[in-house]
């Protein structure tokens, strides 16, 4: 039971709600200025002084954005890209945070430790090693070779998240599954992945947003045919300066993909259902 006096209880409830107010605000005034710059005049979006509020709207911005270059072809290809690592990085991941979470065997701790340190390393460091294996392996300007460089540094945050997933699923059940009939594998696909899925559809959702937003290896390791979103967007800065309007209206668009996900998985996206799954 709280100690607090009924006055202090609502300074400090009024406290965090401001503290909470202020977060809000500071993360979504870009999202704010991006949606605001992207429906405002082109000539207002390059306005010294530009205005808090929206002093007009119009869709000219998105007209120019879809003109400029190809849209759906990057869209597409950003597409194929996030959704094949998303498919190959959870599937791969979760049997492997299965094995190593489940399984004792020579190594494991040196593999744990080895998901740990990929993770240290800066992507930067590593273009020109995957420029040059990817050149030789035929896969530069290729989506599958993009998708593979994707998957070297995705996975192993796909793997580590997993096995915090799975080490806090009771064995107990598993174990209770087969004592009733189940195989092993049964056992996994009635009891634990079930339990897991939440786990799986948050890192999906981060595997997901990774390979779409990604930016440096698509442009290195792509051709302008071949480019995806991201690397689309640079086509508004030219010789003559950077068109900031049909820029944002871009932005924009390649947002409505994300916006889309999070509210189709916001349900499963918290990570509290195993709680009470085994009771005493």
């Amino acid at each position: 039971m709280s100690t607090l006096a009924p006055g202090a209880r609502r300074k400090s409830k009024a406290g965090w709600n401001l503290l909470g107010l202020l977060v809000f605000v500071t993360a979504g005034f870009p999202v704010y200025w991006m949606l605001n710059t992207a429906f405002k005049p082109a000539k207002d979006a390059i306005d010294p002084d530009p205005s808090l509020l929206p002093t007009g709207l119009t869709l000219g911005n998105f007209s120019r954005a879809l003109d400029i270059a190809d849209f759906w072809g990057p869209v597409g290809r950003s597409l194929i890209v996030s959704l094949s690592v998303v498919a190959i990085g959870v599937l791969v991941g979760t049997l492997a945070a299965l094995a190593i979470s489940r399984f004792a065997f020579r190594g494991r701790k040196i593999v744990i430790v080895g998901i740990l340190a990929v993770q240290m390393v800066p992507l930067v460091a590593m273009i020109i090693p995957v420029f040059l294996l990817l050149n030789d392996l035929d896969q530069y300007d290729k989506l599958s070779g993009l998708i593979v460089t994707y998957l070297t540094f995705i996975l192993p945050f796909t793997v580590w998240t997993l096995r915090g997933f799975i080490v806090n699923i009771p064995k107990e059940l598993e174990e209770a599954a087969m004592v009733d009939g189940c195989s092993p594998t049964g056992a996994f696909l009635r009891v634990v992945f079930p339990l897991l899925a939440p786990g799986m559809v948050a890192t999906s959702v981060y595997a997901f947003v990774q390979a779409w937003n990604e930016y440096l290896y698509a442009l290195m390791l792509l051709s302008q045919k071949n480019q995806t979103a991201t690397v689309w967007l640079g086509n508004f800065t030219t010789k003559h300066g950077t068109e900031y309007a049909p820029m944002m209206a871009g932005s924009t668009m390649m947002a409505v993909p994300i916006v889309v996900l999070f509210l189709l998985v916001q349900r499963k996206m918290a990570a509290g259902l195993t709680a009470g799954a085994v009771k005493g």
